[in-house]
């Protein structure tokens, strides 16, 4: 995680409920006007950050570049939990002391439906156009079926067009791809946090492009507000900080359904965002990767292409993607949609180093046109069956006293456990995400995800029910022995991890 300039918060005294919590006394008022103007820098510098990863690495490999440190910095940094629960995976019968993975936001109900759809006989063909180069963009007969599907599931006024489509090995090969070929090294994109943390990584280890985080918090000032709500007021003013700084920023990234919070933006926001963009003449990188993920039917979810009219759209470029709607991270399939011809034909040439191969293209194709299955059987049953997950870990959690955002979307729930820690740190916050590791559960912490108070966690539901009540057991006798001082805790070691998987 990149080091970034900000005024670390204290975590409020109490909390609220499961649908909202209660944030920050705030009061920047004064009567004198040096003192008025102080406090309202004080008051910018707590909304914005800009991130800033020289000072934090440290690898002194002799056989590196110095970008190959960087890369493997990021490796040594982010991926202790991820590397410790591959070492000692839960099995049923084979290891079942082994570690509950709760961290990583993959589909893990719906394997029996993939499989028997997969497996069947129009899913496998070869033919030598298969076998040879593509058109890097990716085979036509698939950029017509993503367009087709993605004018039907986004409810886009008019056709989408298949020379707008470009389709390649995943959404982090986009973000790379998309922040080489939109910015210059050393230029930033906007991002609201909490964020889905690889990111990071995603836009600088190729692009050498930064983030700035506009920063999101947890207190609620109104009856028409949320946790953790996105503004535009927050947007202009973490623009207004970066440029303070000399940083330039050139676009902006929105993930909608959010992760890790599990926010579906309103079409009113969408376009109150989109129209910031355009006065500011930023790109808007719109990641709908959980568009297909939302269950429950109240949310409304709308993709930014349902819109009537995009305020700039030779400026917005829309990611979707097989990995988490589909239940298929191993499969490595992600598209683009932009109306800008130079941005799809720059990123098409990206695609020689994260193309797909001619087999998977085709299978991809076959289940994108097998629209009965898709709405018939699997979406509904998917749906039925994380519905049924988020019912079961919220009534956990609820059971526990502890808050959490209520939504209806994703793969994970958003979890307050600030009153856990000794002390609002985020060195508090990993000791506590730690114990949990030590005791045969990851989850990932908030700092992973930019989160700027400590204490919250996001925890993944969409597992198999055994999987899922023993991971809440651990879960349980982590918090129950600290918050009671039992004469026998969890075991916890005490050092600080340097990372842990996004």
């Amino acid at each position: 995680m990149f080091t970034f300039t900000k005024k670390e918060s204290r975590a409020p005294a109490t909390c609220l409920g499961s649908a909202s919590t209660q944030g920050l006394d705030s009061n920047y008022g004064d009567s004198l006007e040096r003192e008025c103007a102080r406090k309202t820098d004080q008051k910018l510098l707590e909304l914005y950050g800009v991130g800033d990863p020289a000072p934090t690495f440290s690898s002194n490999s002799a056989h590196l570049s110095s970008r190959g440190r960087i890369i493997k910095w990021f490796w040594d940094s982010a991926e202790e939990g991820y590397r410790t629960y591959h070492m000692d995976e839960y099995d049923e019968d084979k290891n079942p002391n082994g570690i509950i993975n709760l961290g990583t936001s993959e589909n893990k109900l719906c394997f029996d439906l993939l499989a028997q759809r997969l497996s069947q006989s129009d899913m496998l063909r070869v033919e030598p156009s298969l076998l040879q180069y593509p058109d890097w963009r990716g085979h036509l007969f698939l950029r017509e079926e993503v367009a087709r599907f993605l004018s039907l599931h986004c409810k886009s006024p008019a056709p989408l067009k298949p020379d707008n489509v470009v389709v390649l090995n995943g959404c982090a090969s986009l973000f790379s791809a998309l922040a080489t070929v939109l910015c210059e090294v050393g230029e930033a994109f906007l991002i609201p946090t909490p964020y889905y943390g690889a990111i990071t990584q995603h836009v600088y280890l190729y692009g050498n492009v930064r983030l700035v985080y506009v920063y999101l918090d947890s207190e609620v000032t109104g009856l028409d507000t949320r946790p953790f709500q996105l503004t535009v007021e927050k947007l202009e003013a973490a623009l207004q900080g970066a440029k303070s700084e000399g940083v330039k920023v050139k676009g902006l990234i929105l993930i909608n359904p959010q992760n890790p919070l599990g926010d579906v933006y309103s079409p009113g926001e969408l376009r109150e965002y989109l129209e910031f963009a355009k006065r500011h003449e930023l790109h808007v990188v719109m990641d709908e990767v959980y568009m297909l993920s939302v269950f429950e039917d109240s949310v409304g979810y709308r993709s930014v292409l349902s819109l009537e009219r995009l305020p700039d759209p030779l400026r917005t470029h829309v990611m979707w993607a097989a990995s988490k709607d589909f239940g298929m991270s191993g499969l490595r399939f992600g598209t683009l949609y932009t109306e800008n011809r130079d941005v799809a034909t720059a990123v098409a040439s990206l695609c020689r180093y994260h193309g797909l191969s001619g087999l998977v293209q085709y299978q991809m194709a076959q289940l994108l046109q097998d629209r009965d299955w898709i709405d018939q059987v699997y979406l509904p049953e998917n749906h039925a069956r994380l519905r049924a997950a988020h019912t079961y870990v919220s009534g956990e959690l609820g059971a526990l006293g502890i808050p959490f955002l209520h939504r209806g979307a994703g793969f994970f729930i958003w979890v307050d456990l600030r009153k856990y820690l000794p002390e609002a740190t985020f060195e508090e916050e990993m000791l506590l995400w730690r114990c949990f590791l030590d005791n045969k559960v990851l989850l990932s912490s908030g700092k992973a995800f930019a989160c700027k108070e400590p204490g919250w966690f996001r925890l993944v539901f969409s597992d198999q029910a055994h999987r899922l009540r023993l991971g809440m057991q651990r879960i349980r006798q982590v918090l129950q022995g600290t918050s009671q001082g039992a004469e026998n805790p969890p075991s916890c070691q005490t050092q600080d991890p340097r990372g842990q998987h996004r």
